[in-house]
């Protein structure tokens, strides 16, 4: 038998680029390792602040963010995502930029949960930030006009400890913001059928928010899955 060589790493096909911060992630955070069933890589772009991806539209950053994808690749990816759904912005540049798949942002999703579901129904988005996820970003990412979004902006805990890039963060109050934003967007509009969580740190709060809305629940966690399900399918014993 002979293999092919040609990468520095190998059996981690999925590289995630991330905002530099130091707020904590937790078991289910896109950044916490612990998050993934198999092995990825990371790059950490310096000076993409939360507050300056998500509040000022990660501006001047595309260039950290090509090479970082560029060098995630050169160490032996096959696919790239992000840790911002907001970086939906820098797909069409991060996809020319690089010679593999890239799934930049959570809000992928969306169109194809909406296909998912029954006549009547639609599928909702749950941001951070909703006073700046803007058209723009939800063009990027081929979301349909008029998605109904809510947000846990303005709330208790989550908002404020995650953009202003806090040291410590209360879980409780943070599940709480997710649960309460949920549960308003749904009751807003009861044609919602499902969520999208576009923010990555949402992830540990989705069983709760499933709970809550009685509603499927999508989020990062779910999209990387099924990307890295691509980049390498599973293998199976041949019957005997």
């Amino acid at each position: 038998m002979k293999v092919q060589g040609g990468k520095p790493v190998y059996g981690a096909s999925v590289g995630i680029l991330m905002l530099e911060a130091r707020f904590p992630r937790i078991p289910g955070d896109m950044g916490n390792a612990l998050t993934w069933d198999f092995p990825v890589q990371y790059r950490v772009v310096r000076n993409a602040s939360p507050d300056l991806v998500v509040r000022q539209g990660a501006t001047g950053l595309l260039p950290a963010f090509v090479d970082a994808a560029r060098d995630l690749v050169a160490s032996g990816v096959d696919g790239i995502t992000t840790n911002c759904g907001f970086l939906s912005l820098f797909q069409e540049e991060l996809s020319a930029a690089v010679n593999v798949p890239v799934a930049a942002s959570s809000l992928m999703q969306v169109n194809l949960v909406n296909a998912t579901l029954p006549p009547g129904k639609r599928c909702g988005i749950l941001t951070i930030s909703g006073t700046t996820l803007t058209e723009q970003h939800l063009r990027a990412a081929n979301v349909p006009a008029g998605t109904p979004v809510g947000s846990t902006e303005g709330l208790r805990e989550f908002t404020r400890a995650i953009l202003g890039n806090e040291l410590e963060l209360d879980l409780e109050a943070a599940r709480a913001d997710n649960v309460d934003a949920a549960k308003a967007l749904v009751t807003a509009h009861p044609d919602i059928g499902a969520l999208v969580l576009e923010c990555t740190n949402m992830v540990p709060y989705a069983p709760a928010i499933r709970a809550a809305v009685g509603l499927p629940v999508f989020s990062i966690q779910s999209f990387v899955n099924w990307f890295q399900s691509g980049l390498v399918p599973r293998s199976f014993p041949v019957p005997v």
